[in-house]
């Protein structure tokens, strides 16, 4: 699996970091981890071969995380590189994914589904595996952050494996969800004395890095204030032994 950070940063506009979205290829074609509204737009700067998306992954409702969906939509509805298209796009997510986009198209009458090629959405519950691709097998496992947010954890068919947590509070669950995994992305809003619950600061997301004893993690989902956490004087991975990585936006991994 191939992995390219195309938004590390949250709601609040940041001159470096776009909100969240992120674009996995695996063996049996390519994903979108989350969908804001700036992806669109990442999506071309990074070259990546958007006519050819397989699957989007909708975490939770937020807008940072899925506003990129309808003007996306809108978009290959009328490109010219999307007319000869026959294999179908999956859109998964929680329970509510249905209604998101009706709501979205209702807003002009978009029919933001009739498109020149089938639209799949699929909505996926706690701890049941699923589909996500033909041949790539996932589960969600609910998260501590909204009534439908959800973590994913990815099967390659070479066995590879990558959990993307998305926004989430502190829950042991999550790392256990996580155990073993090669890639474990993991939000870390903030940096200490965080001020929302159902987010994480740096001390819990290492705390459930350790114990998920994955072999490489990512933190992302940065508010401004990591933009000194150079400056900081505390070892961001301690003794984890563990590769540890802050997403920065065009940041590629290989997993």
């Amino acid at each position: 699996m191939r992995l390219t950070v195309l938004g590390s940063g949250t709601s609040i506009p940041h001159s470096k970091r776009a909100s969240s979205g992120y674009w996995l290829e695996t063996s049996a074609g390519s994903v979108m981890l989350d969908f804001s509204a700036a992806m669109p737009l990442r999506i071309a700067q990074e070259n990546l071969n958007w006519t050819e998306l397989d699957a989007i992954w909708i975490s939770h409702f937020h807008l940072d995380h899925c506003a990129g969906l309808p003007p996306f939509l809108a978009g290959t509805k009328h490109a010219p590189e999307m007319k000869h298209r026959t294999k179908p796009l999956r859109i998964v997510g929680p329970n509510g994914l249905d209604k998101l986009i009706a709501g979205f198209d209702a807003a002009h009458s978009y029919r933001l589904l009739e498109q020149p090629f089938p639209v799949e959405i699929v909505e996926v519950e706690h701890n049941e595996p699923f589909e996500l691709i033909r041949g790539i097998e996932a589960v969600a496992c609910k998260t501590p952050h909204t009534d439908e947010s959800h973590a994913i954890h990815i099967r390659d068919t070479d066995g590879k494996t990558l959990v993307y947590s998305s926004d989430t509070g502190f829950d042991d669950l999550i790392a256990t969800f996580a155990n073993g995994v090669d890639l474990f992305i993991l939000e870390c809003t903030f940096i200490r004395n965080k001020p929302k619950i159902r987010h994480l600061e740096l001390a819990e997301a290492v705390h459930l890095i350790r114990r998920s004893k994955c072999k490489k993690a990512m933190l992302t989902h940065f508010y401004p204030e990591w933009d000194k956490a150079d400056r900081i004087n505390e070892p961001i991975s301690g003794d984890l032994k563990i590769e540890l990585l802050l997403a920065e936006d065009g940041l590629r991994i290989t997993v």
